[in-house]
């Protein structure tokens, strides 16, 4: 599956690039979850296609748009060429979607005790016939309200909001409290490929 060869290509590019657990945001409960609870990672999915590398990790980074002040980056940014589909990380319920602000056209899911936000997406969002996701060239239609599976095609990678190239910005909370989202893939790396070390 394409979530599977994704996954393949964790490791190497977390350790590269640092997308270690910020222990100074992230918090203990939910890195805990994720770190030890092995077996429910194998209903996970990668949340972008063509999957090029991680551009920005969670955390508090210099400004992305330039000068030399921080921030904090509530996600974890996944390259990707533009039209690239995104799946759902896990199954759920459409809670959100939106067009406004620096996430751009995004989706919000609630699974469980879990929130997944995905930003920059192509299209826009419309109250029209209830509210909805339109991106007349992916084939998708994404409502609030709606069920999604795992895997499912949320939309496509674009350009809405603040950003500075082509690429899914991936948000997850565990009770209202940010998670690093390497942590999780950490977890379903292992878990889906039944080794204790990333290798390509």
């Amino acid at each position: 599956m394409k979530r599977n060869r994704c996954l393949s290509m964790i490791g190497a590019s977390i350790l590269a690039l640092g997308l270690a657990p910020n222990a100074g945001i992230a918090q203990r409960e939910p890195n805990q979850i994720a770190a030890s609870s092995q077996t429910i990672w194998r209903n996970g999915s990668f949340p972008v296609e063509n999957f090029q590398r991680y551009s920005s990790a969670f955390g508090y980074r210099r400004s992305a748009t330039g000068g030399y002040s921080r921030e904090f980056h509530s996600g974890l940014d996944f390259a990707a060429p533009k039209g690239s589909y995104i799946r759902s990380w896990w199954s759920g319920r459409v809670k959100k979607v939106t067009s406004v602000g620096a996430c751009g056209t995004a989706v919000w899911i609630q699974s469980g005790d879990w929130t997944h936000v995905y930003c920059h997406l192509q299209g826009f969002a419309t109250a029209s016939g209830g509210r909805r996701i339109i991106d007349r060239g992916s084939g998708v239609e994404i409502r609030e309200g709606q069920t999604i599976k795992a895997g499912q095609r949320l939309g496509r990678v674009g350009l809405t909001g603040r950003t500075t190239g082509a690429h899914l910005h991936w948000t997850l909370k565990y009770k209202g409290k940010f998670v690093d989202p390497a942590v999780v893939l950490r977890a379903m790396h292992t878990a889906q490929s039944g080794n204790r070390i990333f290798s390509q």
